[in-house]
């Protein structure tokens, strides 16, 4: 079954039901059901599966069989569509999966009619072998409901229900469970535009400091996928949620932002520094934390997520679990897990890419050298392993934004 939707304002596209205007009540037998408008979520200062998880609460109220709802991110740049955020009650949660939409007709399908697809058969209706189809079965889900979501034109992801009673999806559900879909983008949508307003003031900063520095906007994409594969396949570990990840993600090229406080005879010198050279490099840490912290400070009206993740990221990516990075000297479990993923993604960036005083490494010769530095104490192993693991990905990393 099929429902017919046609986006609505230009600024938030929210889907409306069938062609005219947001139904406010629909008739069913002789009888008449009353659509009460989802009150919009408190998000101060919440996250998005906090705000998500009410959510389904509410959803709940309306059609008590739904047992999950989830929001799956689209990344157009890598056709990616990402798991981030979701509430599931009576089962485990599907985390730290990635699926291009690409290889899926019939979410391709609902991404280009932008028509949700309402499933009342799972066991038949889904044959293909992705580990989303084996969850949904291994979770005895009998039947689903799928909402593409667009912001501007855009496809921004698909918001997923699923429930174990076949008959919970009906026309008058559909149609309310379309109109809280709206809420989810509204959340999403703000919570990006948070980060990106801070991004984007950053990245002013950080434009000019590539101009100076040898550093590509291709060293920033492959920074953030490798930071990316490590939180994603480390998540467990770490006990970070695919919300975390998708912002160490964002986060990751943010780097070395302190570098535009450097001077040039410093940060363009073609050999290899003093020692007194090298302690003016180093606080290019700290420079970069206050400049989050005055950013921060300027879009004090914004509440921008896991904003202290940012921070550490630009601190601490030069720590060592020995104590002997910089610029606090932490050890182990001191040093933020966000800052711990980054600086392998930062090593091993650095050590198979074109530098002018040295040859890109091979792959081999860069792992070798994680593991010699894992073994000395200075890196953290799970971050290590996940990345090595994924040695596929990272080739494809690697292939896509070559140096």
């Amino acid at each position: 079954m099929t429902v017919d939707t046609k986006c609505g304002r230009a600024d938030i596209d929210v889907p409306t039901i069938g062609g005219g205007g947001m139904a406010t009540e629909q008739t069913r037998g002789e009888g008449t059901v009353v659509f009460d408008m989802p009150v919009p979520l408190d998000d101060s200062m919440r996250s998005l599966g906090e705000q998500i998880g009410e959510l389904h609460d509410r959803v709940r109220e309306v059609a008590p069989a739904i047992t999950r709802m989830a929001f799956a991110l689209y990344e157009p740049k890598d056709d990616l569509l990402k798991t981030f955020i979701n509430s599931t009650h009576d089962g485990w949660a599907l985390t730290s999966y990635q699926y291009r939409l690409s290889d899926s007709w019939s979410l391709s399908e609902i991404a280009r009619t932008r028509m949700p697809r309402a499933l009342t058969d799972i066991p038949h209706q889904l044959d293909t072998a992705t580990p989303h189809t084996q969850y949904v079965k291994q979770e005895g889900y009998l039947s689903s409901l799928t909402v593409p979501m667009f912001h501007h034109g855009e496809l921004l992801g698909f918001v997923f229900f699923d429930s174990r009673d076949p008959t919970a999806f009906t026309p008058v559900v559909i149609r309310q469970l379309v109109v809280y879909c709206s809420l989810v983008t509204l959340a999403v949508v703000n919570d990006m535009s948070a980060i990106g307003s801070v991004l984007s003031t950053i990245l002013i900063a950080r434009d000019f400091t590539q101009l100076r520095d040898n550093e590509t906007a291709h060293h920033m994409d492959r920074m953030a996928r490798y930071s990316r594969i490590m939180a994603r396949d480390s998540a467990a570990d770490f006990g970070l949620t695919d919300e975390q990840v998708e912002h160490i993600f964002l986060f990751a090229p943010m780097h070395d932002i302190g570098k535009i406080g450097i001077p040039d005879r410093i940060l363009l010198k073609p050999g290899k520094l003093t020692p007194e050279e090298f302690e003016v490099m180093k606080t290019h840490t700290t420079l970069g934390a206050s400049m989050v912290d005055s950013i921060l400070r300027d879009l004090d009206r914004i509440q921008v997520p896991d904003h202290q993740m940012l921070r550490d990221i630009v601190l601490h990516h030069h720590e060592k679990l020995d104590g002997s990075g910089y610029p606090d000297h932490l050890r182990q479990d001191e040093i933020p897990v966000a800052a711990r993923i980054v600086a392998v993604a930062d090593i091993f960036d650095a050590l198979s890419s074109t530098r002018p005083y040295k040859r890109p490494w091979t792959i081999d010769q860069a792992i070798e050298e994680l593991h010699r530095m894992r073994d000395a104490g200075l890196l953290d192993d799970r971050a290590v392993a996940a990345l090595v693991n994924a040695r596929p990905e990272v080739e494809r990393v690697l292939a896509a934004y070559p140096n």
